[in-house]
């Protein structure tokens, strides 16, 4: 199973278009060690033909230009993808925006929890997604499906799972209480799957915590990729870019006792990447003490272009 990484970044991307942080004002300059990321997404093909994306970042037009399996068949007619569903971990901007950049008449599935799929219904403007085209399917959480479309013999299938989150922030109900409305659904992780060998490999872009039922699931699995928005709880306070910890965006910092990179340590994850980097995390410096940190303990850093095989 061929696994291409579209985007690394948090929303955003990196750099931000309106930051001035030490990372993205040195990543303008061309400061050694800095890579431009778009937002985070990955693609996933079993037969290096029909591809599935998992989540489409408002990246998605510059993530499809720079990469060329994912562009039409020379001999495959006049509009033609290999894009053949879309299956999505939430409903933020950076997880459902580049849906809009699918329209033009292409067939392919939107796969989405009942509450990310009440989300679009919501909203007029995903109706440019033509519905007898593009079909909206529900996910079943803990329950597999097999995703629809892909050629060939061998498939791919997915497990939706809930995951500790938050409701995407333009959501929040400031009258809910603690968690602003967040219902089971808001956020979800997958396991997929390739169903000819059993070869599989777990998505998480994002996560509040590492509860029971996730270290359960996740112990012993072959590859993770795994949510890397913050290396400290308040580094965006600290660097005067926004007045929240990534507790209240919803997200664990990868540093620390109650961190990622503590809470993995026992679960005998062979291969564990961090994505969804947000433009403050110095992890994004590759010369950093994080980032010598992050490798110490066995954790790679994704990167945009990134290609793993299971």
């Amino acid at each position: 199973m061929l696994i291409k990484v579209l985007g690394s970044a948090a929303g955003g991307g990196f750099p931000q278009w309106n930051c001035n942080g030490r990372n993205s004002a040195d990543l303008r300059k061309g400061v050694a060690g800095l890579k431009a990321r778009t937002q985070a997404s990955v693609a996933v093909s079993a037969n290096a033909e029909d591809f599935v994306l998992l989540n489409a970042t408002p990246d998605l037009r510059q993530q499809i230009n720079d990469t060329p399996e994912l562009h039409p068949a020379p001999d495959g007619g006049p509009r033609n993808s290999p894009i053949k569903a879309v299956v999505l971990t939430n409903g933020d901007v950076d997880a459902v925006a580049g849906l809009l950049t699918l329209r033009e008449g292409q067939a392919f599935a939107i796969y989405g929890s009942e509450r990310v799929l009440q989300v679009l219904a919501a909203n007029s403007i995903f109706q440019v997604l033509d519905p007898a085209l593009v079909l909206r399917k529900p996910m079943t959480l803990g329950r597999s499906f097999a995703v629809e479309g892909l050629s060939g013999a061998v498939g791919i299938e997915v497990e939706p799972f809930p995951v500790p989150g938050k409701i995407a922030l333009y959501l929040e109900d400031a009258h809910a209480g603690e968690g602003f409305g967040t219902q089971e659904g808001d956020t979800v992780g997958l396991k997929v799957t390739e169903t000819a060998t059993g070869h599989h490999f777990f998505y998480v872009p994002g996560c509040a915590r590492l509860d029971e039922a996730l270290r359960a699931r996740l112990a012993g699995a072959p590859l993770v990729f795994f949510d890397a928005t913050l290396y400290t709880n308040d580094e965006m306070i600290a660097q005067g870019l926004l007045n929240k910890t990534g507790e209240r965006m919803g997200h664990m910092n990868m540093s620390g006792e109650g961190g990622t990179m503590a809470a993995f340590a026992p679960l005998d994850v062979k291969r564990k990447i961090f994505i969804h980097i947000n433009n403050s995390n110095p992890v994004l410096r590759e010369d950093s003490p994080q980032r010598a940190s992050v490798q110490a303990s066995g954790w790679e850093v994704a990167y945009d272009g990134m290609e793993v095989r299971v």
